[in-house]
Formats: structure tokens, C-alpha cells, sequence
């Protein structure tokens, strides 16, 4: 297939799945059952933390949590008392469960106290160093400094560990992407999406490796690094675009073989 050819192809299919089509089914469904920005960046943030596993399961979960945080979920993040913290130890997805999300809650509280916004604080934390492998790091890092159960450092990935990030890629392609189709939120504009890194997972992988995408059998952070980069020679300005693409062909089971 030649350059000519795959752009066509792949710009089909990210016609074909980013679609309002896409949303109910998703974790992404989860920020978009809320109409204030601080809602859809803490619900998102919590939703894509979740989202490993079977999607019916996933977003059936993560409204559950959104119950917890009684539908306001900045709100909540930000005022709840000791007794409504406590509250949410019944709360179990898989391997999260309530400890995590009241670590989760917490360590929300403090970055969005310093800045105000997580978008605020992605947005300044980008401005200075242009560089979202960077940006992932600090985040990790300052998310995790306060006392805070150990366990649950395993549910937010480390790109200092060559982690693939997937999770927290989408989380940041859902609010800095500018989606003319309305799935993604295009929320902080001061963060260009030519920065942002492809989701990479088991779907995306094997669709991209199939297409000649992806050379590396490891879904690791070099795995996307490689994918990001190659994806930027179909659109320098939009590359994550082609999640929809890639990974819709695998849930999808269209699997493209030359």
C-alpha cells in the first residue's frame, strides 16, 4: 500500500468512527454527561483512570463513581468532608477501589487548589516546556506527593518507566483535541494537538502494526513514540486524529492486511 493509499484509508476510517455515534459506548461518555468544564475535566480524569477492560463495564462503573461524588464531581473533589470521603471505601472497579478513589480525590483537591483547573494546570505545565513526555512526568510525580496508599500508584502510568501512558493519553486527547465532529472537547486550547501523543493500545497496536504503522511488538512508551511519529507524516497538526481510526478498525474487528 502506498503513502497515497494508507492516508485515504485511515482518513476513512477516522471518518467512519469519530462520530456522536462513538460517544455513548465510550468512557468518554462520562465528561459528557456534565455541562461545566470543571465537571468534564475531573469526571474525565476519573473515567479514563478506569478504562481498562470491557467499555460496557467501564462507563457502567464510571457513572456509579459519579454517584459517589453526588454528579459534581469538582464540587465534590474540592469541599467534601471527612464523612463523605469515607463514604466512598464501598466503591470497587476491578482493581480500584475505594482507597484509590479517595487518593485519587485528594491528590485532585491539592493540583486543583494550586491552579484552580487541571486544565489550568496541564495548560501552565505545557507553556513551560513544550514537551508532553515532560509534562506526563510532572504530573505523576506531583499528583503522588502527599501520604497516599501505595497501591494506588499502580493505576496512574509512568512514562519515567517506559510506560505507553494510554490512559492519560486519551484523557488529554479528550480535552485538548479539537474535534469538528463533537466527540472530543477541545477544552484547552493553549495546548496545541500537533503535542499530543497517540493512546496506544492492544486494538491500536495490532491495527497499526498491520497497516505497517508500528514496528515495535512491545505497547510501550517507544511503541508511542513510534506510532505518534508516523502518524504526524498523514497530519503534522492532528496526529491522535487516527485513534479513532485504529482503534475502531480493531474493536471492530477490521483487520486490514495487505
Amino acid at each position: 500500500m502506498t503513502k497515497p493509499e494508507l492516508k485515504e484509508l485511515l482518513d476513512e476510517l477516522h471518518l467512519h468512527y469519530d462520530c456522536v455515534d462513538f460517544i455513548e459506548p465510550d468512557p468518554i461518555s462520562i465528561p459528557h454527561s456534565f455541562s461545566n468544564p470543571l465537571d468534564k475535566e475531573v469526571s474525565g480524569l476519573l473515567a479514563a483512570t478506569i478504562a481498562w477492560g470491557n467499555r460496557k463495564a467501564i462507563v457502567k462503573s464510571a457513572n456509579r463513581m459519579m454517584d459517589y461524588l453526588d454528579r459534581r464531581p469538582y464540587d465534590f473533589v474540592m469541599g467534601a468532608s471527612e464523612s463523605e470521603l469515607e463514604c466512598l471505601s464501598s466503591y470497587v472497579h476491578r482493581t480500584f477501589n475505594g482507597e484509590d478513589l479517595r487518593c485519587f480525590v485528594l491528590a485532585l483537591r491539592r493540583l486543583c487548589g494550586e491552579c484552580g483547573s487541571l486544565g489550568e494546570w496541564f495548560q501552565s505545565r505545557w507553556e513551560k516546556s513544550e514537551d508532553m513526555r515532560l509534562v506526563l512526568a510532572d504530573f505523576r510525580k506531583e499528583f503522588f506527593d502527599f501520604p497516599h496508599p501505595q497501591r494506588s500508584e499502580k493505576h496512574l502510568s509512568s512514562i519515567a518507566k517506559g510506560a505507553a501512558c494510554k490512559r492519560l493519553n486519551m484523557y488529554l486527547r479528550w480535552m485538548v483535541r479539537r474535534d469538528p465532529h463533537g466527540v472530543d472537547f477541545g477544552l484547552w486550547e493553549r495546548i496545541p494537538s500537533s503535542a499530543l501523543y497517540l493512546p496506544l493500545d492492544v486494538h491500536s497496536g495490532n491495527v497499526g502494526r498491520g497497516l505497517g504503522l508500528l514496528e515495535r511488538k512491545q505497547n510501550d512508551w517507544k511503541a508511542v513514540e513510534e506510532i505518534t511519529s508516523t502518524l504526524r507524516e498523514f497530519d503534522p497538526e492532528d496526529p491522535v486524529k487516527y485513534d479513532f481510526a485504529l482503534f475502531g478498525a480493531g474493536i471492530s474487528h477490521r483487520v486490514i492486511n495487505e
